[in-house]
């Protein structure tokens, strides 16, 4: 009989610091300066808060465990190693569980959410030696200590937690089937989570990470420096180039994007853009990579400026997220917000970059979150993963979990909860107000005049 593993340690709520962001412009570009004396820019300061972004706030990832303790990763890749070859001591301590991805897919079950109505979510963790046995049932394949990533482990519960790529293994995806178990993208994952519910962010947490892991590994084959093949270390966390003359260590890879909401406060105007790849009506912040030898502000005001043609003064940090949905080529963007305050308002789109931009009103942009029903999109793609499970339904579209449908329809609506674009949005529409179930992330709230400058004495 399979277990299925499905109890993780409580995910630990995290706190975020109070600080902002400000630059001290140089007097040689006199086109960035604020227009406002810096102590009118002090009110907005991130408040700290109970609730963490989505694919934030691991629960595995909250502690690092003694390096010589059973459960760090080099003992229990050593202890791994023994466990696959003998299949008798699967039992002793620590316990492994194993979270299988297929083409960056986790592996997942659904099932009723106790104490609440409605479907969620869970991983499906296996343990080690059952997954041995249905390797066996699908042709005989054996594992190899090598494909195991270490995701993190339990102190309390005395367990390690692996991931493992299932993508060459032929049969899977059946013998998973007769269990109720599929393979779900990690988007869709996304969507189906009650971002209201710890346990299931914390297991979009652990699945984001494992997703990133296992794409990095895909892309790093190789040594960018001389070109031998590379091989795992540290449990897989790390890799190095098996070339004896080399042995270059490589780490795994973080893409930084900035993301904004750019704000003209003289009109209390925020400035939404549209791509072409998103769904009708709905609207998001600008973002953008950063490039070598820039500051984070100096990528907010770039980007703003390539973009939109807007000029952008003062930078106020927000937060950040980790971000494992994009393209494989980059396995985990680290998304890092701010407010923008604008110097300029005229827009001059860049239609290779945007499809559209325009200034919209606090109360237009209030109307859109009223209107958009985020936890109705959460069920019912909850319920399409349920379907998947059950063999009925094999893909969804995620356009039709964005459709705004409370009788009035609004023109516009931005991402859901699960984006750090939501809470940007949110915070300053509603700066102290909690918006279909999600509290903002953002207060404002009056601090000394010098607070902001005093970060650069």
């Amino acid at each position: 009989m399979v277990k299925f593993l499905f109890n993780l340690p409580s995910t630990s709520q995290t706190i975020f610091s109070s600080f902002s962001f400000s630059n001290k412009l140089s007097s040689q570009f006199p086109s960035l300066k604020s227009t406002r004396p810096l102590s009118q820019y002090n009110s907005t300061i991130m408040s700290t808060n109970l609730h963490t972004h989505a694919f934030s706030g691991n629960p595995l990832r909250s502690k690092t465990p003694n390096p010589v303790a059973p459960i760090s990763p080099n003992s229990a890749f050593e202890t791994l190693k023994c466990r696959i070859l003998d299949s008798n001591n699967n039992s002793l301590s620590p316990n492994f569980k194993v979270l299988p991805l297929r083409n960056g897919r986790p592996l997942a079950s659904s099932s009723l959410t106790e104490g609440k109505s409605g479907l969620s979510w869970n991983l499906g963790w296996i343990g080690l030696g059952d997954l041995k046995g249905i390797l066996v049932n699908c042709g005989g394949v054996e594992l190899s200590s090598e494909s195991f990533l270490y995701l993190g482990s339990s102190v309390e519960d005395d367990e390690v937690y692996w991931a493992i790529d299932v993508s060459d293994e032929g049969g899977l995806v059946a013998e998973f089937g007769s269990m109720k178990l599929c393979f779900v993208e990690l988007r869709t994952l996304m969507v189906a989570t009650d971002w209201e519910d710890l346990k299931a962010m914390g297991n979009l947490a652990i699945a984001g990470h494992a997703r990133a892991l296992l794409e990095w590994h895909n892309l790093s084959r190789f040594c960018g420096h001389c070109g031998e093949k590379t091989v795992p270390t540290e449990a897989g966390r790390r890799k190095q180039c098996s070339n004896e003359s080399c042995k270059k260590r490589i780490y795994p890879r973080l893409d930084p994007v900035v993301i904004m909401l750019v704000i003209d406060r003289e009109t209390d105007r925020a400035l939404l853009s549209r791509q072409s790849r998103f769904v009708p009506r709905m609207w998001s912040c600008l973002a953008g990579f950063i490039e070598p030898g820039e500051s984070l502000e100096e990528a907010v005001r770039r980007e703003t400026w390539e973009e939109t043609g807007i000029e952008v003064g003062d930078v106020v940090y927000h937060s950040s997220q980790p971000w494992p949905v994009g393209p494989p080529s980059m396995p985990c963007q680290l998304m890092v917000g701010f407010f923008a305050y604008a110097n300029s308002v005229e827009i001059n789109v860049d239609k290779e970059e945007l499809e559209d931009a325009k200034w919209y009103s606090r109360e237009d942009v209030r109307k859109a979150l009223t209107f958009a029903e985020y936890k109705k999109a959460q069920k019912s793609s909850a319920a399409k993963v349920e379907q998947m499970c059950k063999g009925v339904e094999k893909t969804h579209s995620l356009a039709t979990d964005f459709n705004v449908e409370s009788g009035e329809l609004a023109p516009m609506f931005v991402p859901g909860p699960y984006a750090i674009a939501h809470h940007l949005i949110t915070s300053w529409a509603f700066p102290d107000k909690k918006i279909n179930g999600v509290e903002s992330l953002e207060c404002h709230s009056k601090q000394p005049s010098g607070s902001v400058s005093n970060l650069y004495k």
